[in-house]
């Protein structure tokens, strides 16, 4: 299911809407090739005829390629809503980019194309969905919906984000999740895109922000967004280093080489501990390196509205 980065825009990103087609035709035709998805792709624009249904329907084209009936369904058959939520706060503008481009992203940039890809893949499975950005404050919510205006409408809006400059933003995503649970009253798919650093309160506040976007039967997602190489690995040349919180502006003086064995094992633990809290919750966690494809993530949504 790998995706022809040849064929994408490699360039500095202008045209979001575009990027996104293009990584989720891509994604799509890998998985018609793949014997191995595990899953069957029924996408919205058609579904299997079952016996004893109107034959009215059938789209006899596509028997014509296929020898298999499928009967074409329309807008009003719309029933699964989303929400993607997006932690914009200084962390995620990490590692810095002058330039953000589709083979070199920092985990802002890697988030808002994933979402855009989720609403292009949404937008053929016509399902409604809504957009929550979030730093220091709530910086943007629309509700879900299923119109081609409002897609394009956060599009926009995650283009608009993609040019933001970087700024100093700490934030306590904990209270923006309670806020944005209070929003979404009919149940819902939640896709959330953090890297989980917040710099004030302990992990339990955030998971009970978490478990309150599960109330009303939510399913909730959770897109650990990292740089493996950086930030789990440690990958530093061994060389005197100022190492810098963007989010407290805190520096301290080191040899990467001093420190790695045992951050390390501190960022294993974190790691586990994430997932071992999603696990109880009930919480689906996808930890997502910003250098790899979107697959896992298209994936994700295509399995859990299997389910949902």
């Amino acid at each position: 299911m790998a995706i022809d980065l040849s064929q994408l825009q490699s360039s500095e990103i202008k045209n979001l809407d575009l990027l996104a087609k293009q990584v989720v035709e891509g994604f799509i035709t890998g998985m018609h090739k793949s014997p191995y998805h595990g899953f069957s792709v029924e996408f919205s624009e058609h579904k299997l005829y079952n016996k004893g249904e109107d034959t009215k329907h059938i789209d006899w084209k596509l028997f014509a390629k296929t020898e298999k009936l499928y009967t074409k369904k329309y807008e009003e058959e719309t029933n699964l809503r989303c929400h993607i939520i997006i932690d914009n706060s200084s962390s995620m503008h990490y590692p810095l980019k002058k330039v953000q481009r589709f083979d070199d992203l920092n985990k802002i940039g890697f988030s808002i194309v994933a979402a855009a890809s989720l609403i292009e893949l949404l937008k053929k499975q016509r399902d409604a969905v809504g957009l929550s950005v979030y730093s220091d404050s709530y910086e943007f919510y629309a509700p879900e919906k299923g119109s081609d205006r409002h897609r394009k409408i956060l599009t926009h809006q995650l283009e608009s984000l993609l040019q933001q400059p970087k700024a100093s933003k700490a934030t306590e995503t904990y209270q923006y999740l309670h806020e944005i649970a209070q929003k979404i009253h009919r149940r819902s798919m939640i896709f959330l895109f953090t890297d989980m650093f917040q710099p004030s309160k302990d992990n339990e506040e955030l998971f009970d922000a978490l478990r309150h976007l599960k109330y009303n039967k939510h399913e909730v997602i959770l897109f650990h967004t990292f740089d493996k190489e950086l930030e789990y690995d440690f990958d530093f040349e061994n060389s005197p280093k100022k190492f810098v919180d963007v989010e407290t502006g805190q520096q301290i003086n080191l040899y990467a080489e001093s420190v790695k064995e045992s951050y390390n094992k501190e960022i294993a633990n974190f790691f586990e501990n994430l997932k071992n809290k999603c696990l109880q919750y009930k919480i689906n966690y996808i930890p997502v390196n910003i250098n790899e494809n979107y697959n896992k993530i298209l994936t994700t949504y295509l399995v859990s509205r299997n389910k949902f």
